[in-house]
Order: structure tokens, then sequence, then C-alpha cells
């Protein structure tokens, strides 16, 4: 267990910042790791103590260049993201606690270190959660989609389960969600609300279409006024005349 408080924001900012890990990018993994990022920035937006970011070493001594593990995508909950941020990368022992949550996308490069090497080292650093994507369906992984979740310092298997429609799917008690190989799209669904995460794009266009409905609906309701104001006017102006006529001359 480790001990050490969690460096403050301003301890942090006056240590150099981690070296950029080396990386050869794949578009196929690079367009995922975005998706994942945008759908749980959406979900846990509410949260100011929840780092979602990745692509930085994660190390327990920040001046061991030993430790190469360069997560695609970590979470942590109660945790200063600003501080983490400045640093370029998660170090343990700075933190205070290992990440609650680690994601690896395949790529022709790197796929078969993410479920050896990889699954190795994360259950070493104690993240609690490691799970894996394999967009082609178990080209470059092991799996199309595989979880881990550590127990006594050992990583087991999540169940996964497989729909008739090809939906593969697994749940992840950390992040509350289940994690879907849709077609080879990486996509999260909300057991609690019951529907999937939308990703900021969706959310985008959702904003849109419901502005351009409540303008739509505003100018009928405008119409609609008009037409009555104009009715009104014109019951106003029969009145008056039946008015005249019932008058003796």
């Amino acid at each position: 267990m480790i001990t050490k408080p969690a460096l403050e924001l301003q301890e942090v900012d006056t240590l150099e910042p981690l070296p950029d890990p080396p990386r050869t990018y794949d578009m196929q993994q690079r367009i995922r790791n975005f998706a994942f990022d945008g759908f749980l920035y959406g979900h846990f937006a509410y949260r100011t103590d929840v780092l979602i970011c990745g692509e930085g070493y994660l190390r327990n001594d920040p001046y061991n260049d030993a430790e190469r593990l360069a997560p695609d995508c970590v979470v942590a909950f109660g945790v200063d993201p600003a501080a983490i941020v400045a640093r370029n990368g998660y170090v343990i022992s700075e933190v205070g606690k290992p990440p609650d949550f680690v994601l690896e996308v395949a790529s022709r490069s790197t796929g078969r270190r993410d479920y050896t090497v990889k699954r190795e080292g994360y259950a070493a650093y104690g993240v609690r959660e490691y799970w894996r994507f394999d967009w082609t369906g178990g080209q470059y992984h092991d799996a199309a989609l595989a979880g881990d979740q550590l127990v006594d310092g050992v990583y087991e298997p999540f169940p996964i389960n497989r729909e008739r429609t090809g939906l593969i799917w697994g749940h992840s008690p950390v992040l509350g969600l289940d994690l879907c190989w849709d077609k080879g799209d990486l996509r999260i669904y909300d057991p609690a609300a019951g529907e999937y995460l939308r990703s900021p794009a969706e959310w985008r266009l959702r904003s849109t279409a419901a502005t351009e409905s409540l303008e739509a609906a505003e100018a009928r309701a405008d119409s609609a006024e008009a037409r009555a104001d104009s009715a009104e006017a014109e019951v106003k102006l029969l009145r008056e005349r039946l008015r005249r006529l019932a008058e003796p001359e």
C-alpha cells in the first residue's frame, strides 16, 4: 500500500514533466481512443476528481526509464486531474494510488504486448481493472474484447457475453458501465440509464436538432398567435356590425 500523500498541483508544477513515450500511431487505434475518452468525458462531466487521459507513462518512480508502460486510456477517481496532466504522466508514488482502470486498443505494432507484457505490468502496478479492445475481432489481441479484475494481486478475467447479433460485451464494476464490441466499434452502455453513452459529436447533433425543433415550435406558436389575433379582430368587427344592425333607426 502506498502511504505517501498525493502531490498538490502547485508541487507538480515545480517538477519537470515526464518525457513523451515513443509511439507509432495507428489511425484505427487513435479513432477508438478518442471515441472512448469522449464517451467518458460526457458521462463523468459532473465530477472534478476524475482523470480520463492516456498516452503518457505510468510509473512508480518518475526517474526510472525502465518503466515504459504507456496506457492508451487511464481512468482514476478521487485524484487531481490537472496535477497529473501537468506532470505529463501518471506517477503512482506522487498521486498516492494506482489508476482504477486502464484500456488498451489493439494496434498492429503492440497488439501482442497488450495481452502479455502489459497485462502483467498493470497487475504489478495494482490497476484494479484492465480492459483490451481489438477492432479487428481478435487479429491483434487474443480476443475482440477482454477485461480483468485484480484479485489478491492477480488478474482474473471478467465474463464476456456474446449476443446473436454479434455484439460482444462485458461489465466494468469500476466504471459502472458495459464495454461493447459492436461490428468493430467501441461503444459504452449505461445499464442504469438503459441507453448507450453518446459521443460529443452525437450530443452536438442532438443539441442542434433540439434547438431546431424549439425554433420550429416557436415559429408555429407565433403563427398560431398571429392567426388568433386576426380571428379575434374579425370577431370584434362582426360583433360591432351586429350591434349597429340591432340599433333602432
